[in-house]
């Protein structure tokens, strides 16, 4: 009986603060159908008295969300692909292959991830404008094609796999490049899932680098344009909710589709090896 209450308590109060957590959203939800100006009433209504898409219209037609929409999405999922191929052969290598320094290499780039990213934003730009990547999709996508996170949760995840399994494929005449694609790949693929939902979310979400390379307002992907949109409609409070509507959604989609592949990536990662 005792266990039934606490039971209840806790499940109460975890209910409690997702209601707390998820009312954000909602309200943005709601304001994003409202009528220009009527957000602002005292106190500011719950739902819009008359639901419209004027907003979401307004953004897709002057203020060519649409395309910042599409530079997104390209950007973003270029990122996960290139930075998974990196990261997971990076990760198994660290973890199933020996090499010279390989241990004191690993213990360095651990060591890196205590180093702000934004002290490396400086070098960073003035590498790519020697290499005359400003204001191109290459500046965004190539800084970000390996991270220290990443290569750090395949190696973990790499090292449960047998060595015997490995050894028994050399024997058999497999080289490296079959073995790490057609038997290590397989295994990996809940920490594949978790890899890519994260990287695809922080390269979405991503607003620094972007705004310094690229200067080129076609260019522009959503956060940045977001954040123009509001320098420009200040007191549209509504316009502002359907912009940020249309930011969340996307990978609010994605992360609820997938949620079961990240928390299993997550957990078989951090307890393994």
């Amino acid at each position: 009986m005792k266990s039934t209450g606490a039971a209840i308590a806790v499940n109460g109060a975890l209910t409690l603060l997702a209601l707390f957590a998820l009312a954000p959203l909602a309200w943005m939800l709601s304001v994003s159908f409202m009528a220009p100006g009527e957000a602002a009433a005292f106190p500011p209504p719950l739902l819009p008295q008359q639901p419209s898409l004027a907003n979401y219209v307004q953004l897709f037609a002057r203020d060519r969300m649409g395309g910042y929409l599409l530079n997104s999405l390209l950007l973003a999922t270029a990122v996960t692909l290139a930075s998974l191929l990196f990261n997971l052969a990076a990760g198994y290598a660290f973890a199933k292959l020996r090499f010279c320094g390989r241990d004191a290499l690993f213990q360095a780039l651990l060591g890196a991830l205590v180093i702000p990213g934004q002290v490396a934003m400086m070098p960073l730009f003035l590498l790519m404008k020697t290499l005359g990547l400003v204001n191109t999709y290459a500046g965004v996508v190539l800084p970000a094609l390996a991270s220290i996170f990443g290569v750090f949760l395949v190696r973990q995840y790499a090292r449960s796999i047998p060595d015997e399994l490995l050894e028994a494929a050399r024997i058999d005449g497999a080289g490296e490049a079959r073995i790490f694609f057609v038997i290590v790949l397989p295994l990996l693929r809940p920490i594949i899932a978790t890899l890519a939902i994260l990287t695809f979310l922080a390269s979405w979400n991503d607003f620094m680098w972007p705004l310094i390379v690229l200067s080129d307002q076609d260019y522009q992907t959503l956060p940045v344009a977001l954040a123009s949109l509001s320098r420009e409609h200040v007191m549209d409070n509504e316009l502002m909710m359907a912009g940020a509507v249309v930011t969340v959604l996307p990978v609010l989609a994605l992360f609820l589709a997938l949620q079961r592949h990240y928390l299993q990536g997550l957990m078989l990662g951090g307890v393994k090896g």
